[in-house]
């Protein structure tokens, strides 16, 4: 009997992110949150990653993101970083 290629039971990172969100082993979303620093004003403003209208600062007015097809488009100069919970 040959031996598997694979570990069905403990895969590979890599190939799991490769795989369709409803298709993992356990199953995931692709969108998150997260949190975005205006430029201008140093203000932090928590965005979703497939946003689909344009987001801007609250303070400055300043656009943060425009929508693509699929995630939003980070303006230039902003950063960002994943919200946890």
């Amino acid at each position: 009997m040959p031996a598997l290629e694979t570990d069905l039971l403990f895969p590979d990172p890599a190939a799991e992110a490769r795989k369709h969100k409803l298709k993992r082993l356990v199953q995931t979303p692709n969108s998150f949150f997260m949190d975005v620093k205006c430029q201008g004003c140093l203000n932090i403003t928590t965005v979703f990653s497939h946003a689909q209208t344009v987001v801007l600062c609250g303070s400055c007015a300043q656009v943060l993101c425009t929508p693509t097809g699929g995630k939003a488009r980070l303006s230039i100069g902003c950063s960002f970083r994943k919200k946890v919970n």
